[in-house]
Parts: C-alpha cells; sequence; structure tokens
C-alpha cells in the first residue's frame, strides 16, 4: 500500500517540477483584448500537466488532455496559433495576473472565493466530488459519516464539501496533498476520503483489489476559463465560444474522446 502511496506521490512531484520548469521559461507579453490576440497571432494557454485527463504530458513532452484540446479549440475559432504553457495548481492565478498568460484553461473549478481574483468563464467541464470507501464500509448518505475518519486535502473543494455535509462527530483528517490523504485510505488510517472521481478511478487503477466504490457525491464541481478582472471583452468571446462549441458537438466530441462519456449539463445552480 505505501508502495503505490509512494508511487503516485512521485509521479505527481515529477509532474509538478517539469511543469514549473517550463513554465519560467521565457514567455510572450499576455494580450487583454481578442483583437490584441489577434494582433499577436498567437493565443497563450497556461494549463496543467499533472491532472489527467485533463491535462498530461504526452509521448513526445507535449502539453496535451481535455484542457489542452478545448484551448486548440479556441485557438482554431479564434483563428490564431495556440502556445501551451504548464503551470501548477498554487502557480496559475499569478501567471495569469502577472501577464505570463492570456488565460487559464486549467481544471479550475469556479468558487466565489477564486472569482476574487479572476474572472471566470460559463462552465467548460466539471467533476464531482464523492466519498470514496471500501465497499463493505456501511456509508450511503452524508448522515452516515458520525463517527467514521474521512480523509481530505486540506482547503480543498474536498475538504469543502466534506465539511459542510458531514454531521457533528464525524472525525474529518486533513492531510496536505491528495497523495498523502490517499496513503492514509490505501493503510486504512481512514475510513473514508473526500476525492474527485479521478483521483478515484487512479486509486482503484493502482490497488484493483482493495475494492473502493464511491458512496454519494457530495458536489459537482464546475469548471471555468479564468482571466484578469478586466478582461471583459476577452470573457465575453470565451463565453460565446462555449455556446458555439456546446451547440455544435465540439465540446461534447473532446469530452467522449477524453472521459469516455458525453459532456455533462453544465448548469450551474443559482445561487
Amino acid at each position: 500500500m505505501h508502495a503505490i502511496a509512494r508511487h503516485f506521490r512521485r509521479a505527481v512531484a515529477a509532474g509538478l517540477l517539469a511543469a514549473t520548469a517550463a513554465g519560467f521559461a521565457a514567455l510572450p507579453a499576455a494580450s487583454q483584448t481578442v483583437d490584441e490576440i489577434k494582433s499577436k497571432g498567437k493565443l497563450t494557454v497556461g494549463m496543467l500537466v499533472d491532472f489527467p485527463p485533463y491535462g498530461i504530458t504526452n509521448a513526445e513532452n507535449q502539453p496535451d488532455g481535455y484542457d489542452a484540446d478545448v484551448a486548440r479549440l479556441m485557438g482554431k475559432h479564434m483563428g490564431v496559433e495556440v502556445d501551451l504553457v504548464p503551470v501548477t495548481g498554487p502557480n496559475r492565478i499569478p501567471f495569469l495576473l502577472t501577464n505570463k498568460v492570456d488565460l487559464l484553461v486549467a481544471s479550475f473549478g469556479i468558487t466565489e472565493e477564486r472569482a476574487k481574483q479572476v474572472r471566470f468563464s460559463d462552465p467548460y467541464a466539471s467533476i464531482d466530488v464523492v466519498l470514496l470507501a471500501p465497499a463493505d464500509t456501511e456509508i450511503s448518505k452524508p448522515e452516515d459519516l458520525k463517527g467514521y475518519r474521512i480523509a481530505v486535502t486540506r482547503a480543498s473543494t474536498q475538504d469543502l464539501a466534506v465539511t459542510s455535509s458531514a454531521p457533528k462527530g464525524t472525525k474529518i483528517m486533513r492531510f496536505d496533498d491528495d497523495a498523502t490523504a490517499m496513503q492514509a485510505l490505501l493503510s486504512r488510517q481512514v475510513d473514508g476520503l473526500g476525492v474527485s472521481t479521478l483521483v478515484a478511478q487512479e486509486i482503484n487503477k493502482l490497488d484493483p483489489s482493495a475494492g473502493y466504490e464511491p458512496k454519494f457525491t457530495l458536489r459537482r464541481q464546475f469548471q471555468g476559463i479564468a482571466m484578469r478582472q478586466d478582461q471583459s471583452d476577452l470573457t465575453a468571446w470565451v463565453n460565446g465560444f462555449l455556446t458555439d462549441a456546446k451547440g455544435n458537438g465540439e465540446l461534447n466530441a473532446i469530452h467522449r474522446k477524453w472521459l469516455g462519456t458525453d459532456l455533462p449539463d453544465l448548469t450551474m445552480p443559482k445561487s
């Protein structure tokens, strides 16, 4: 179990280091408007490369995945080339705000807190956050969590989802990263794990004999393309692009290619 977790952690760390090194290479100045991007002839997009299948590094050592294909489709609609710049979770907002990229297609969950720093487009994807536990664990709804030890990554969407839904008496155990939280589950230090469906799939690939299963959905996290607050012109164009790409099936085709299913309903609930 520990070996599996160490392998997962090394893989994530290697991806982060590669992304950081590539990201700090010389980058063109970012554009504010669609006309500026067209004049430059290139759309500079920040994306993660350590979050499969949304962001990966392919066999040619180039950024690829769902987010990369969405970015390339944006470039096609705009009539410009696309420069994919690897970023990490912690540095993606700084890369955007310091004009190293024009925008982010970086598996970025739309939250009120983040919207104070960046301007989000309409959703272009979503990820479900689930409660993962061994099949024989008798959990089927949030009320059942009382008395159980549930792991989450500290200050993550999963943390917020578990904290807001778990009843008093739930032992929420917070870890510094996904790898450590996953290791706690694999070694049975905890009874369950708040995690995205994508990471849940990877856990079962790493240890298929354990029989982990999603017990219930905690939250649907909508992902948006992020821009600077003053990029209203670009935001309007991106939202128009997303409307067209959803309507003509292009975005659905990308979703089927990388996730094997049709694009889910991306209508965000009204607050």
